[in-house]
């Protein structure tokens, strides 16, 4: 009988390399334990190549859920791992933006997502792919992966998404817009974009982005925003950070299973932070591929 509870016993890895990680590690173990969580094992990893390689171990113990603390790197970088597996992924939002913690309706701060996890459900979602590599939030093409390649890490640590603004700002000088094929497999979608948005839910960076996009659609979003004007995507940025009326007027949206994407110059790809990619490729969505913890009225 399938059940929507959560496990009580977990295994316990932390990004100590992520914003808040190094200071939470301590914290996190404690909580999770006060609130009836008997940790298995509790890690803090302080090489995020590791996450990985850490998180796949704790898996293949047989922990029937596996709580990874960190950003979106973290998530999208550790959640190949639970695909086709009986274990519950559990997200302890450590990072600057916390998109996935977001969209899942979970408490940013660490008690409230602590009691999520000991108190709420497992709740089943998508995951979106690029060229075969799963990711939870959302994967970009543009000035988004110029960022996210060249921006210090120190920068984004203590200032946050302030500092993003601020390296974005930077980023934006020496930027071009490029000539985007969106390819649905019936038609060919051609338009000037300066960055492409990849969405499994509805947040990146932080910013609420689409209004149909979600973990539990069987649909992936593609949202460009048109145009060679670099005024026009700060402005973009603004409207949807302030959630103006007008704040789609400059992007075109495509909905489905899978799609090819290609452009001229090719791009490098940000898949939820990290540069993994480039196109042309092939996005798509993974219906219903893992189970997470989320609060019980989420």
């Amino acid at each position: 009988m399938e059940t929507t509870d959560l496990p009580k016993d977990a295994i316990l890895v932390v990004n100590a390399h992520s914003r808040r990680g190094q200071d939470s590690f301590d914290q996190a173990r404690d909580r999770l334990e006060e609130a009836g969580i008997r940790l298995l094992e509790a890690h803090a990893v302080k090489d995020p190549k590791q996450m990985a390689t850490m998180v796949r171990q704790a898996i293949a113990t047989g922990a029937p859920m596996v709580i990874v603390g960190g950003g979106d790197g973290s998530m999208s970088g550790t959640v190949d791992e639970f695909v086709g597996k009986n274990c519950v992924f559990g997200v302890l939002p450590l990072g600057t933006a916390n998109s996935f913690a977001r969209t899942l309706g979970l408490p940013l701060d660490l008690d409230g997502a602590v009691r999520a996890i000991a108190n709420g459900r497992r709740r089943r979602v998508d995951l979106g792919m690029v060229e075969g590599d799963y990711f939870v939030n959302a994967a970009s093409l543009g000035l988004s992966p110029m960022i996210g390649r060249t921006v210090p890490h120190k920068l984004k640590r203590y200032l946050g998404r302030i500092g993003y603004l601020a390296w974005a700002a930077k980023c934006s000088v020496g930027f071009r817009a490029f000539r985007l094929t969106i390819d649905d497999g019936t038609q060919e979608h051609r338009m000037w974009s300066t960055e492409v948005r990849v969405l499994n839910g509805p947040y990146h960076g932080g910013v609420e982005l689409s209004d149909h996009a979600d973990v539990d659609t069987g649909e992936i979003v593609i949202q460009a925003v048109v145009g060679r004007s670099k005024p026009r995507l700060a402005w973009d940025w603004y409207a949807k950070f302030f959630k103006l009326r007008d704040r789609d007027a400059h992007t075109r949206e495509f909905h489905g299973k899978s799609f090819r994407i290609d452009t001229k110059p090719r791009q490098r790809i940000s898949i939820d932070g990290e540069v993994l990619a480039r196109t042309p490729a092939t996005v798509k969505i993974a219906p219903g591929a893992i189970d997470v913890a989320v609060a019980r009225d989420a």
